[in-house]
């Protein structure tokens, strides 16, 4: 069925797809299909863009050639976070081994919330190409005074989700009633539009036997010794457990910045509410009771943090990623909490089902299938490595840790450990689809420097 007999629209109108979550993959879905002539809104249950976060990071080929694609690979590059290595310690602060930074930092890292910023006015400029989408639609420029390519409903979240012939009426918590052609769930592993379209979370979502939290240190704090606990980016580790400070080189002028804490801890899956901080806060205290080195001044930091992250190491496994006029992408799909690749399969992940769709003629079914059928092995295997990085930062026994640290101090067991993770972030070939809608591709250099395999 062409689109054009989609949710009432009169022949030629361009398809409205609702997207839910404007974190990574919904600004950058919602930026593709706006240069293939499509209508994206994007939906967030945020009042605003979301600050703060963990760093992300890019690795490998593809992933790279899609933020080159998008023009935005040279602004991440001058937007990263200037990572350095963390240091294992012992509880007298002594170094047991290094974590090199692009272990964690991939090719590229950057804050979250920056690269959020950034693909949120991307999305809204659609700017890249001077190309025409398959509807007719100037694509790659937005006229003075035109209004944006993408609509952004902040502080509302979906309700419900009811399929016709025709589209999906969506209802939400605050705003009207509106019918779309296609709704995406890019709302990450507790996903709303997965629970309202697929089923409950616990269907798809697998607890991997860790915690992970994260909160900004106080300017000042009891005992004034926390801002130079942070100068250096150390960790300290028991059977079980891990707690590190640090500071992101990238957010050192900010006004009352003085570092951040990182935690992961080994547990049974545990009950708690995710809209209760405190409760949050007590299970993280509890977990590092009686820990060593300056743990207890860290923890004490956490009481008066208003910033928490806290949530599962989990791994999201969805048999199928769409259903009707709905499909899953991100972590919302394929997610792995930490290690897994998910910011960069999301990336990927958005140029692919915006690739699929622009090219399907109108047939949402086929370009589901094709997006699933082309993604699906490549994310799986990136998903893997989410399953270890629990039992990596953490290890349960004294004898593991000490294999993890003798591992760390072998340059070629690093250096074999780093290429794996290459070759997994670049293990798929991309369809060159700004081309195959009649376009000409971008350049893949972005004033960043040349991307191979592009």
């Amino acid at each position: 069925m062409a689109y054009g007999a989609m949710a009432g629209r009169a022949a030629g109108e361009r398809p409205a797809v609702l997207i839910s979550g404007a974190s990574v993959a919904g600004p950058a879905l919602a930026y593709w299909l706006g240069r293939y002539g499509f209508r994206p809104t994007v939906v967030e249950v945020a009042p605003a863009l979301r600050g703060g976060g963990f760093a992300v990071d890019f690795r490998g080929a593809a992933q790279l050639a899609v933020l080159a694609r998008m023009g935005v690979l040279g602004e991440i590059r001058r937007s990263g976070t200037g990572g350095g290595p963390m240091h294992f310690i012992d509880d007298q602060g002594r170094q047991l081994a290094s974590l090199p930074p692009e272990f964690a930092g991939g090719d590229v890292e950057i804050l979250r919330s920056e690269l959020s910023r950034i693909l949120y006015e991307r999305s809204l400029c659609g700017r890249s190409l001077n190309e025409y989408g398959p509807y007719g639609v100037a694509a790659g420029s937005v006229a003075p005074g035109a209004p944006p390519v993408t609509e952004y409903l902040f502080g509302d979240s979906v309700t419900s989700l009811t399929e016709s012939e025709d589209g999906v009426r969506v209802t939400f918590e605050r705003g009207a009633p509106r019918t779309f052609d296609l709704v995406v769930g890019a709302d990450g592993l507790h996903s709303t539009v997965r629970r309202l379209a697929f089923g409950p979370e616990e269907r798809f979502v697998s607890h991997l036997g860790y915690y992970v939290a994260g909160w900004d240190l106080p300017a000042a704090a009891p005992g004034g010794g926390v801002r130079d606990l942070a100068a250096r980016p150390v960790g300290y580790g028991e059977p079980g457990r891990l707690v590190s400070a640090g500071r992101t080189a990238r957010r050192t002028g900010e006004a009352g910045y003085a570092g951040e804490a990182f935690c992961v801890f080994a547990a049974a899956e545990l009950t708690y509410d995710r809209r209760d901080p405190t409760a949050q806060k007590k299970l993280i205290a509890q977990a590092y009771a009686g820990a060593g080195w300056r743990t207890p001044e860290l923890i004490e930091t956490l009481w008066g943090a208003c910033d928490l992250y806290f949530d599962a190491i989990s791994r999201v496994d969805v048999p199928r990623w769409s259903a009707g006029r709905t499909v899953l992408l991100g972590d919302a799909a394929y997610g792995a909490t930490v290690g897994g690749m998910g910011t960069g399969s999301a990336i990927v992940g958005a140029y692919v089902l915006a690739g699929e769709l622009a090219t399907a003629g109108g047939d949402h079914r086929a370009a589901f299938a094709r997006y699933e059928r082309r993604l699906r092995p490549y994310v799986t295997r990136c998903q893997e490595g989410g399953r270890g990085v629990g039992e990596f930062l953490a290890p349960a026994t004294r004898e593991a840790m000490a294999a993890r640290n003798a591992a760390l101090n072998d340059p070629a067991a690093v250096a074999a450990m780093l290429a794996q993770g290459q070759d997994l972030a670049a293990d798929i070939a991309l369809e060159n689809y700004p081309a195959r809608c009649g376009g000409v591709a971008p350049s893949v250099t972005d004033g960043g420097g040349s991307i191979r395999g592009a």
